[in-house]
């Protein structure tokens, strides 16, 4: 004959598992699921070794906040040199624009005056042989040798007056070209090594949580490794699975709602993504009940409002009526009580 308290283990199970009977219609409409989170990795184009990391893990970073530094004596160095190569060619521009110096101009100046005296008094002396020659007191050779060298006179004045002209214009159009061109070349050289420079200090590229630390100071960084990782408030998202029967009921844009363990209200999502090859039940949602049934993956975000609430790796429950969640928690409640019961 069966006693008193294993008649009441077996009562207790077989109401066990009529409440759990209705678990099956609870998958066509309660989906467990877990949080994920995209997550923005900073790293340098250029390595280095890690000279500072300006933030914790944990910390809340907004976009354009430095992050870490790399060595960069090498980059400053670059920047120097290509600073002072701009600056030389951008006074070789200047020198070519502009005429000689004040003081060469001077003495052309003062060379011009020497001729044109020059020139006046052989002009005076040639009218002086002419009028002597027409009353034939000098010969035709003496009146040409003074011809001759008032023309030299005339000739040298037009020669240092040109000469003075040219000395206050720039150089030649294509010195002048090349000299802009060099100046172009220098200011790309600077720009190439301000960016160099720039590119060993990283800044947060978004607003978002410092979610980890993967370098440390002092560590040697190879050129595009991350230091750090980032999680931005619009980078969280869940993901969930429903069975296959019922994922053809799922459309692009739908409102659902999302509950965890301690959370005291249900959250909105929204329906981003639905998955088009069908799977088994993954791993980290297992259970003796779903483990061989075939599941479409379906991605789901809150709003930005929300998105904080939820960690990545957090187990979530994903729903469209806040009635399904009451009705789980309350038939888990029941089985709870009941065990305890029998126990006592």
């Amino acid at each position: 004959m069966m006693s008193k308290s294993s008649f009441v283990r077996w009562a207790m199970i077989v109401a066990a598992l009529i409440l759990l009977s209705g678990c099956n219609d609870m998958e066509d409409r309660l989906w467990q699921g877990y949080v994920e989170g995209d997550f923005v990795y900073v790293s340098s184009p250029l390595g280095g070794q890690l000279q500072d990391v300006l933030v914790r893990k944990g910390d809340q970073t907004a976009a354009g906040h430095p992050l870490f530094v790399l060595e960069r004596g090498f980059e400053q160095a670059g920047v120097s040199e290509a600073e002072e190569n701009l600056d030389r060619a951008e006074n070789d521009l200047a020198d070519k624009r502009k005429g000689r110096r004040p003081s060469e101009i001077a003495s052309i100046k003062a060379r011009l005056k020497k001729a044109e005296a020059a020139e006046v008094l052989a002009e005076t002396e040639y009218r002086r042989r002419v009028a002597l020659y027409k009353s034939r007191t000098i010969s035709e050779e003496e009146r040409d040798r003074a011809r001759t060298d008032y023309e030299q006179a005339t000739h040298q004045v037009r020669e240092i007056r040109s000469e003075l002209q040219t000395a206050s214009l720039g150089s030649r159009s294509d010195e002048v070209k090349a000299a802009e061109s060099a100046v172009k070349a220098a200011q790309a050289r600077l720009d190439q090594a301000r960016w160099n420079y720039d590119q060993k200090a990283q800044a947060a590229p978004r607003n978002g949580l410092v979610f980890d630390v993967i370098r440390y100071k002092g560590e040697w960084v190879p050129a595009g490794s991350p230091v750090l990782s980032i999680l931005p408030p619009e980078n969280r998202k869940v993901r969930f699975y429903v069975p296959e029967q019922i994922v053809g009921g799922f459309r692009i844009g739908e409102e659902l709602l999302l509950n965890y363990d301690g959370l005291e209200q249900p959250i909105a999502l929204r329906l981003t993504y639905i998955s088009p090859q069908a799977e088994f039940t993954p791993p980290v949602i297992y259970s003796s009940q779903s483990r061989a049934k075939l599941v479409f993956m379906l991605e789901a975000v809150p709003s930005l409002d929300n998105a904080a609430l939820l960690k990545p790796g957090q187990p979530v429950d994903v729903s469209r009526s806040a009635e399904n969640f009451k009705f789980e928690n309350g038939l888990f409640a029941r089985l709870l009580s009941m065990f305890r019961s029998s126990n006592g």
